[in-house]
């Protein structure tokens, strides 16, 4: 019965992949409602809240960045923080790649897909730096930093995947391979030799740079369109084309950059409180300075 509601006033009558779930979820007559709604033009609001975000972060010497290590195949699995200098040259490249060389080999990769009339998927990481330990909870499931952060970029459409550190690939380590040792001086304090974890365990960050890296899907509107139903007749048809981008794998890393310094924000918030920024500084700079001095204090 809802589809026969669907099919009465519909104007886009050949639905792409969000358009047929939104509209038997909200019982819409018009595709229009969910294909403007659903598409990733909301995410500009994200983006400036998260710049904000990250003025916030800057005054504890935290800092948020984000590159592009592959689009359509082309690429590598690079995953490490960025000097102030290399996010400004990943910032001026049209692809936001690290390497220049592999920069010029996804511009072609997406020019050919024009030329088929395809769109591109693609991975980008998000770092973080001078992240202190302890944002985050190992106690209650709703408060793990690393839970609040897949959620915040998953809630970035297209993306499929998230992951932390080395991700996916501890699966095939052994234990020894795959945690990070513990070591401490007095000249540098606690440490952790590698970044297997990517800045996060137990739910909690513990001081080392903030790794994270997404997987986005092509975007589905296509030139050639893919094959649909026709709602109103039932028969197989091709969807219409829309205008559509190739590729939205850079554009996504900047939301997901975004929201990364969101989720980081209120965690600072939760952890030092304070109405005010003094106040918020007051207790982040006694907590740093007991960091030394061990869990109890001693």
């Amino acid at each position: 019965p809802l589809l026969e509601k669907v099919s009465t006033v519909v104007t886009t009558p050949r639905p792409g992949h969000a358009d047929l779930s939104g509209a038997f979820k909200y019982g819409y007559t018009d595709l229009r409602n969910i294909i403007e709604r659903a598409s990733a033009r909301e995410t500009a609001a994200r983006v400036g809240v998260g710049a904000f975000a990250k003025l916030l972060l800057a005054q504890f010497g935290v800092f948020v960045g984000s590159y592009v290590t592959r689009i359509g195949g082309v690429g590598d699995d690079y995953g490490q923080p960025l000097t102030p200098t290399e996010q400004d040259q990943v910032d001026q490249s049209p692809v936001r790649a690290v390497n220049p060389e592999l920069a010029a080999a996804m511009v072609e990769a997406i020019e050919a897909a024009r030329a088929k009339k395809e769109t591109l998927g693609g991975i980008f990481v998000v770092y973080a730096t001078g992240v202190p330990p302890g944002l985050g909870s190992h106690v209650h499931w709703d408060r793990r930093i690393d839970g609040q952060l897949a959620q915040a970029v998953m809630g970035i459409p297209g993306i499929k995947g998230v992951e932390f550190g080395v991700g996916f690939k501890g699966a095939d380590l052994v234990g020894s391979q795959m945690h990070d040792a513990i070591h401490f001086t007095p000249e540098s304090g606690w440490q952790r030799p590698s970044n297997q974890a990517g800045g996060i365990e137990g739910g909690i960050t513990n001081g080392e740079p903030l790794i994270l890296r997404a997987a986005m899907k092509p975007i589905p509107t296509l030139y050639q369109g893919l094959p649909s139903v026709d709602l109103k007749t039932r028969q197989p048809r091709t969807a219409g084309a829309e205008r559509s981008d190739l590729t939205a794998v850079p554009a996504a890393g900047v939301v997901a950059e975004a929201m990364v310094a969101w989720v980081l924000a209120v965690a600072f918030q939760e952890k030092f409180g304070g109405d005010t920024l003094p106040e918020l500084k007051r207790a982040f700079d006694s907590y740093r300075e007991g960091l030394d001095a061990g869990p109890d204090g001693s």
